[in-house]
């Protein structure tokens, strides 16, 4: 999975590769608002391990948005969790997998309401 600006192509920028284990613990620490100890529990790793390879994780990251880079995520088995959606008018909850083209939804799948939201993801506390 490759994360580049807009409109330059590719084979023109510089990649900074991010492992799937750096977008994991970001993942966990950063969107999920996780316990450091509970995310370095949930990944198999010491806290302190699980602090540096944050730390690496978002300098990567910021180095890619800074610089215009290309972010090239890689390493392992890696699923982005699917965007959760929700409508105002019959409350039906769906999900949307990253990468399937899809996009984001103008309209509810069961009762082409438009009034439709992002479901907000249940939140942890960072130590």
């Amino acid at each position: 999975m490759v994360f580049k600006p807009v409109g330059v192509p590719l084979r023109h920028l510089a990649t900074i590769t991010l492992l799937h284990e750096e977008l994991e613990a970001l993942r966990l620490t950063d969107l999920e608002e996780r316990y450091q100890e509970d995310a370095a529990e949930q990944m198999g790793v010491s806290r302190s391990t699980l602090q540096r390879t944050v730390t690496a994780a978002r300098r990567k990251v910021t180095q890619a948005l800074v610089e215009g880079a290309a972010l090239h995520i890689e390493g392992g088995t890696f699923r982005v969790p699917a965007v959760r959606w929700q409508c105002h008018e019959c409350d039906h909850r769906w999900e949307v997998e990253h990468g399937s083209g899809q996009g984001a939804p103008s309209r509810c799948p069961a009762c082409q309401s438009a009034s439709i939201r992002l479901r907000r993801m249940r939140r942890h506390k960072k130590s």
